[in-house]
Parts: structure tokens; sequence; C-alpha cells
């Protein structure tokens, strides 16, 4: 019998979304997730504004007992399939499950956008993140503009 956990990637609710504004305790974080337009404090009418969800897809992981794990977001950037806003809940951290995460967000995106090359940006104090990355092979690439973002990093997967 195989008792490995499957994941599934949906269009968030607003039930989801609710559960989302609970991973970000602070400005800080939230700030290293969302970027430094995000409003903060939020309320759930302001943070379900700031996600910008009619203008980028975005999407929820969860588990086999429908527990929200992960959120991602996608757009075209650059002709690009660009990532935005990956988040993994905080008490599931360190197991793996950005690279399922990662591993499907990348193959919706590519699908819907017809693109091969992803790219995402990062800052770089934020090393489990890059460290995520990096592990799913993403590397560090020169972005062809000015990024407006301090201590941010430009990152991109050619498959």
């Amino acid at each position: 019998m195989n008792n490995k956990v499957k994941y599934q990637l949906l269009v968030p609710t607003s039930k989801h979304l609710t559960g989302l504004m609970t991973w970000f305790a602070d400005k800080d974080s939230l700030s290293k997730w969302a970027g430094p337009h995000f409003r903060y404090p939020f309320n759930e009418q302001t943070f379900i504004e700031d996600l910008n969800l009619q203008k980028l897809s975005s999407y929820i992981l969860i588990d086999d007992f429908e527990q929200l794990v992960g959120f991602g977001q996608y757009y075209q950037r650059l002709n690009k399939c660009h990532l935005a806003r990956i988040a993994i809940s905080p008490e599931h951290r360190g197991k793996g499950i950005a690279k399922i995460l990662l591993k499907q967000l990348i193959q919706k995106a590519k699908n819907d956008l017809s693109l091969d090359v992803v790219s995402l940006f990062v800052l770089a104090d934020n090393v489990q993140a890059v460290k995520a990355y990096q592990s799913y092979g993403f590397s560090v690439t020169e972005y062809p503009d000015i990024i407006e973002l301090p201590n941010c990093l430009y990152m991109t997967l050619n498959n």
C-alpha cells in the first residue's frame, strides 16, 4: 500500500486566502513574500486586492486532507513564465513541498502561456527560498533592466 501524500493545484477560494493570510505575522515576512507594495497591516479585503487575482494566475497547493500547504502565482514577463509570491505554509517548510509546488505551478504556467523559460525574483537574504530555487534548477541571471527592489535576485530556469 502506498502511503505517499498526494498534492493538488487548485484555484484558491476565499477560505484558502483567509488561511494564507495567517502565514504572515509581521510586515517583514509579508514584504519578503509579497513585495514592498503589499499593504500592512492588512485585512481580508486589502489582502485579496493586493494579490491582484484578476491579473495574475493564482493557485494553492493542497494535500490529501485538503490542508493548504502552498500558494503561487504566475504571469508572462519578458516573454517568460514569471513566478510570483511562492509560499509554503510555515508548518510544512523544509519538507520538500516547495519542489512539488514548483513542479506543478511551472507545468501549469508553461501550458497556459506556451513559454519554456521560467523566471522569478527573490530577495537575496531569503536564504531558504534561494536554496530551494537553486536546488530545483534555477540560477541567478542578469536582469535586462533595473530591479527597483534592493537586494533582489532575478533567477531563471531553462528547460
